[in-house]
């Protein structure tokens, strides 16, 4: 049974009243630093890929040093994250696309930025939100379980239904917060095995609704 909009909004603003300092996780300096770990941090823990990039960072400060740079080069750097070939083969490729196609700046656009090599919605939304403030909600894999976990969806909901949920519970303002304060639930209490969520009644207290 899938929450009430009112519902579904009061436990996600419950989750935010837990983590109301929640920051992105990943590291970075500038909006092509924030693409390429976004891009890097695809089945990768945020930890793994922030150990990675001051040296990719170090030796491709730009576009234009990456896009020069041989595939095996850029995979040097990463070969410690998953799928580390497929991500060096993305870099290489979407720091080419920004040279080309937007004189090597990060676009502001999800048309745009999901018109380079691996990017995805997940990650395009990530970048206007966290690298330019436009609204929008990413939807990883802690934001997806809790949302089927808490009834926010229905269990077979797609990311994209996930994302439209949330966009349609919340107001525009409140998306980057949500997301963030997810990441950390996420980690920290609504595990995909033995959550311990029941332990924050709050979050089931429609009483004032």
């Amino acid at each position: 049974m899938v929450l009430s909009k009112k519902r579904a909004r009061h436990v996600i603003e419950e989750i935010i009243a837990l983590f109301p300092d929640a920051k992105p996780s990943l590291d970075f300096r500038n909006h092509f630093e924030l693409l390429v770990a976004v891009m890097l941090s695809a089945q990768t823990t945020d930890a793994a890929v922030n150990k990675a990039t001051p040296g990719l960072f170090a030796a491709f400060p730009t576009p234009q040093t990456m896009a020069e740079a041989s595939e095996s080069e850029i995979a040097s750097y990463i070969s410690r994250l998953g799928l580390y070939r497929n991500k060096a083969k993305f870099l290489k490729k979407c720091a080419q696309q920004l040279l080309d196609d937007f004189d090597g700046q990060v676009p502001q656009t999800r048309e745009e930025l999901e018109s380079l090599a691996g990017v995805g919605r997940k990650t395009a939304n990530v970048v206007l939100s966290v690298g330019f403030g436009i609204p929008a909600f990413a939807v990883d894999t802690h934001v997806e379980r809790i949302c089927k976990h808490h009834d926010i969806v229905k269990k077979s909901a797609t990311p994209l239904e996930v994302e439209k949920r949330v966009m349609d519970v919340l107001p525009p303002e409140e998306w980057l917060a949500a997301h963030q304060a997810m990441i950390y639930f996420g980690r920290a209490i609504c595990h995909p095995k033995n959550p311990e969520c029941d332990h924050y009644p709050q979050l089931y207290d429609f009483s004032s609704l």
